[in-house]
């Protein structure tokens, strides 16, 4: 469920062709904030995945996850015997989690009472129903949690679940994130640490712009991602589809500053270096990078010095793009999403481009693949993540041999 379209393959074909899913925001109204624009999923409607009811008790955010985790669930042909149901587990994260719900709860409690709140407030808000939901509505018994590590949810849910398989806790596990913050008080409060585009309302398509000299914050998007992971043999013994394997997994935190990121991308450096070093594959193995890329002044410049640091020279040689450009920024669900075009990339060797990157920042001087899509053999691609708080996750995916 993506800003750029409702199935995984809507969303891939959008990318590839420099679709962009930035648009005036529709949600609610935006009088009297700086920012006008963002990154909605359009046309979604929650009665097309789950019953009136059961929608009603649930955030946006809840729905969305249901809707990715059955496509997921679908498109892998996880048919999955009682008997083995508590072999699967769920680990699909968010940022922010029921913040519509939050908001709409206190306008509840201040206008009527709190003794007219919804019962299914706290249920409805809470980071981990995603996962819990999804749980309940597969029977998956296996590990079920949540990872809430802001910008880096995604990725460290799909690494973290790949930790489970591999430590033998589990044989398979849907891995992801979910985000549905655009409201009020979720732009209010992103426009108020001057987190957000303000430059660009009139412009919506061209906001989001990666390492471009003219960037001026991200654009607040929403959405979910959700990938089955499988323990090989699992996989073989029901003869799954393979599209790719997860090799690497890093994570690391800036202990620098609650919003900035370290000087010279100094944790980011950590993240990749674990991550290559768990894949067991060298710097000059790896062949493109999908890049936190958020197009915010700080973060853009040392994601570059910090692929600089760990790839050498070879960095110069990578192609890595901001899918940012076009998804806007899940937050949460993020690196689910860009995990999931990595995927793709390899699956179909193409890599998509960073779009509205016109006016060169001496300080991003690698290639950003700015010229539209390109073809490319992708054996190895790395996926970086990073959020506020100083959480750094990468992942290393890889073509799979046999």
């Amino acid at each position: 469920m993506s800003p750029v379209g409702l199935t995984a393959e809507e969303s891939w074909q959008a990318v590839l062709a420099g679709q962009s899913g930035v648009a005036p925001l529709t949600l609610f109204d935006t009088a009297g904030l700086p920012v006008r624009i963002g990154a909605e999923v359009k046309g979604f409607d929650p009665l097309k995945h789950l019953e009136r009811k059961e929608a009603r008790k649930m955030d946006r955010f809840t729905q969305f996850a249901i809707a990715a985790a059955q496509q997921a669930v679908d498109d892998a042909r996880l048919e999955v015997p009682a008997e083995l149901r508590t072999r699967v587990g769920v680990m699909i994260g968010s940022g922010i989690g029921g913040i519509e719900t939050l908001e709409r709860e206190i306008r509840n409690a201040t206008e009527k009472g709190f003794d007219r709140m919804s019962p299914f407030f706290i249920p409805m808000m809470i980071c981990d129903m995603a996962s819990g939901q999804v749980s309940i509505r597969f029977g998956f018994g296996g590990p079920n949690s949540c990872v809430v590590t802001a910008c880096a949810t995604g990725t460290n849910a799909i690494g973290d679940a790949a930790m489970i398989i591999r430590r033998g806790d589990a044989d398979a596990m849907l891995a992801g994130g979910a985000e549905a913050a655009i409201t009020p008080m979720g732009v209010g409060g992103f426009a108020a640490c001057r987190a957000l585009s303000t430059r660009y309302n009139d412009q919506p398509t061209a906001a989001s712009r990666p390492f471009d000299a003219l960037r001026d914050g991200f654009i607040i998007g929403e959405g979910s991602a959700v990938l089955v992971l499988e323990e090989l043999e699992f996989a073989r013994r029901r003869g799954a589809r393979i599209l790719a394997e997860v090799a690497g997994y890093g994570m690391s935190g800036d202990a620098y500053h609650m919003t900035q990121p370290a000087p010279e991308g100094a944790g980011a450096v950590r993240a990749m270096t674990n991550a290559l070093q768990d894949a067991g594959v060298r710097p000059e193995q790896v062949d493109y990078i999908n890049a936190h890329g958020t197009s915010t002044p700080a973060n853009d410049k040392n994601e570059t010095a910090a692929v600089k640091a760990v790839l050498g020279e070879h960095a110069y040689r990578t192609p890595m793009s901001s899918t940012k450009s076009m998804t806007g920024h899940l937050l949460g669900a993020a690196g689910g999403i860009e995990a999931m075009f990595c995927v793709q990339a390899i699956r179909d060797g193409v890599v998509p481009p960073t779009i509205n990157l016109e006016n060169p920042d001496p300080d991003c001087d690698l290639d950003y693949v700015s010229a539209g899509k390109r073809e490319l053999r992708a054996d190895v691609v790395m996926s970086n993540s990073f959020g506020f708080g100083g959480h750094n996750a990468t992942l290393v995916l890889k073509r799979f041999e046999e």
